[in-house]
């Protein structure tokens, strides 16, 4: 299974160009989890225009040689009993541990991929702004572990595209790597947070003293 993010901080960039160039192989930054909360910038949502169509997944993966799409790489990454992989990438047995519930699932079909941030949730916060490649790559990022997760389908289908002010994951000690992830992804993509949402990840910092969060800026 792949590891919990830290979370950081650095100069983000302005909302209105969102690939504008950060360092194409940047180091991590590393924050306390309350410094990492208050770097991020405030706006307001909106969603108009959205459809989920605008980002544009499950794609080759990041080995377009491997005949796994995101999806499939993603769940051979976090397994935590490595799954046996045949032909066109089909996967059989294994087992993932989701976090946010803590369950231990048998074989791939229990399990979703989810999108830390939802793609409705991105596109509120300053995707909509962006190039449909960018979009693309958002939705398979494989860049920081805590993009995607693979989780039981009950809980990723409970989350939808809510904001940890609308939702939050049912095992309370998934509190503070939810918290730090989420975080993580928002400053990785340079992406804004609403009034309630920033209060609700103040209220996770509060009670997640010496939790950190790491990030990439996103390329």
């Amino acid at each position: 299974m792949r590891t919990a993010v830290a979370l950081a901080a650095a100069t983000l960039l302005p909302i209105s160009s969102p690939a504008a160039a950060e360092p194409k192989n940047a180091a991590p930054r590393v924050l306390p989890i309350d410094a990492a909360v208050a770097a991020l910038q405030s706006a307001d949502e909106s969603r108009a225009g959205y459809s989920r169509t605008a980002f544009k997944h499950w794609t080759s993966g990041g080995n377009p040689t491997d005949g796994c799409n995101t999806r499939q790489e993603v769940l051979i990454a976090e397994a935590v009993t490595a799954p046996e992989v045949g032909p066109r990438c089909a996967i059989t047995g294994g087992t993932w541990f989701s976090y946010y519930d803590e369950v231990t699932v048998d074989g791939a079909r229990g399990l979703d991929i989810d999108h830390m941030v939802p793609l409705a949730e991105a596109w509120d916060s300053g995707a909509s702004a962006w190039t449909a490649a960018r979009r693309e790559a958002y939705a398979n990022d494989q860049g920081q572990p805590a993009s995607l997760v693979a989780v039981t389908a009950r809980t990723n289908r409970s989350k939808s595209d809510q904001d940890p002010a609308e939702w939050l994951p049912p095992a309370p000690g998934a509190l503070c790597r939810y918290g730090a992830e989420w975080t993580a992804t928002k400053l990785r993509w340079n992406l804004t947070i609403d009034e309630q949402e920033k209060t609700a990840l103040h209220d996770i910092a509060s009670s997640c003293d010496g939790t950190t969060v790491t990030y990439t800026p996103a390329p």
